[in-house]
């Protein structure tokens, strides 16, 4: 995936919390009297929490809200990414700026789409953070629970190391539209903001028909939606910010969806046992199968994974 070099970058619905006072617990926090890391955390969120209902939070990893002992009061500081993050040229050199072009681009596509369909679209703010993290509406996190989606303010938070550990950790094979992959289906969840959708879900639902369920496919379908529009979506400069995506690209997205799915985590992180019972995100295959739903038809239409019987 490439972006147009000549593109102008908007940089305004991004806050930059890094080294507000946010960092300095090293991607570990204490739960039930022990310090876990980012894999025993991963687990434990994917296993046990609600993702989406609620007062709670969304993401490709789930967060339970109202983890205490973390700071508050933080306070973006924009002026680096600003000056930093001007042209598509920079989102091909700079993750930084790359995520900066992808939020542009994601606003864009679900912008038009709810123009379409008659409806006012409300962009959510994107907060790239570092360490640690206090909401406006779910509670403080730590970076370990990875990428996630607060209801509760209508924003984004993404600690950016996350990358770096889902390759190096999960064996992820990366790349600039895996990557896009995750923010788009954050995106995915604010979209169900927005239509009210994450409200049918019972907090703690799980099982492989669950309504957690339903909900991140949901969002990898519409994640897979976006990727369908990307290298046609004008944003604010008038032009498309990506110029191309590859085969190449699909299939890491598809790889990075394999990763993080529920029977995946189990198996290679979570002691080796698959129990479906807890399952709250979708199977490797599920999430899969519903990406490449919205990737090949490019309709919002075709994600209503809740009036279906076959999830895959």
């Amino acid at each position: 995936m490439r972006f147009d070099e000549n593109a102008d970058l908007d940089t305004s619905n991004i806050d930059d919390l890094r080294g507000s006072g946010g960092g300095g617990v090293g991607g570990r926090v204490a739960l039930g009297g022990g310090g876990l890391g980012i894999v025993g955390l991963l687990v434990f969120f994917l296993l046990s929490s609600l993702s989406g209902g609620g007062g709670g939070t969304s993401g490709g990893f789930a967060l339970p809200g109202g983890l205490s002992g973390l700071p508050a009061g933080q306070s973006a500081d924009n002026t680096q990414i600003a000056e930093s993050c001007r042209t598509g040229a920079d989102a091909n050199s700079n993750l930084d700026c790359e995520v900066t072009a992808v939020v542009n681009s994601l606003d864009g596509y679900w912008s038009d789409a709810f123009a379409r369909a008659g409806q006012t679209y409300t962009p959510p703010r994107t907060n790239f953070f570092s360490g640690q993290v206090s909401t406006g509406g779910c509670g403080s996190a730590t970076s370990d629970v990875g990428p996630f989606y607060c209801p509760g303010d209508s924003e984004v938070y993404i600690d950016l190391t996350f990358f770096q550990e889902l390759e190096q950790r999960f064996g992820a094979q990366g790349g600039p539209f895996a990557r896009s992959y995750v923010i788009a289906h954050e995106y995915g969840h604010h979209i169900q903001n927005l239509l009210g959708t994450n409200r049918q879900v019972r907090s703690g639902d799980s099982g492989p028909t669950s309504g957690s369920v339903r909900l991140e496919l949901q969002a990898d379908c519409y994640a897979g939606v976006w990727g369908n529009h990307a290298t046609t979506t004008p944003t604010a400069s008038g032009r498309p910010l990506i110029t191309d995506v590859t085969d190449a690209d699909v299939a890491a997205a598809l790889d990075t969806a394999s990763r993080i799915g529920d029977d995946y985590i189990q198996s290679n992180l979570g002691g080796g046992r698959v129990d479906q019972s807890q399952f709250t995100h979708g199977s490797s295959a599920q999430r899969e199968k519903w990406f490449t739903t919205g990737y090949d038809t490019g309709d919002p239409a075709r994600c209503d994974t809740f009036s279906t019987n076959n999830l895959g």
